[in-house]
């Protein structure tokens, strides 16, 4: 599969486009719908969480996703200009507790975190990069 690239603005109405984009990329590298469905809502949270705080508001700005695979894994990367912020180094959230004594947040780095193999972040040149593998072996 060569590299495939989606830009987003970053609205959370363009996100019916991401679903589509990563479909298309775990067909090609030939995923099952199961495996597919599990990746599209790490790389949804992921986009989502961008789109929600990278940017203030009224600031205009992009969502950069790229898709990648060789025959070992298929790395998403996503990448944008917004507010630094490393997901990586977040708490792991408390699944034990019950909905009202949980912290509110932190969910969905959990299920990228359970969903991916890997999960790297970098701060380059101004720009949030972060880099979500699934491997294919």
């Amino acid at each position: 599969m060569d590299k495939k690239r989606l830009i987003l603005k970053h609205n959370v109405q363009q996100v019916t486009q991401l679903a589509s984009f990563v479909s298309e990329v775990c067909e090609a590298v030939g995923l099952d719908m199961a495996t597919t469905m599990k990746i599209n809502l790490a790389i949804e949270e992921a986009v989502v969480n961008v789109m929600n705080y990278a940017y203030p508001v009224g600031t205009v700005g992009d969502v950069n996703i790229e898709a990648k695979a060789d025959n070992n894994q298929l790395e998403f990367i996503i990448s944008d200009s917004g507010r630094p912020f490393n997901p990586t180094t977040q708490q792991e959230a408390d699944t034990a507790l019950n909905a009202e004594e949980r912290p509110i947040g932190g969910l969905g780095i959990h299920l990228v975190r359970n969903i991916m193999d890997s999960i790297n972040y970098e701060r380059v040149n101004g720009n949030n990069i972060l880099k979500l593998i699934k491997k294919l072996k």
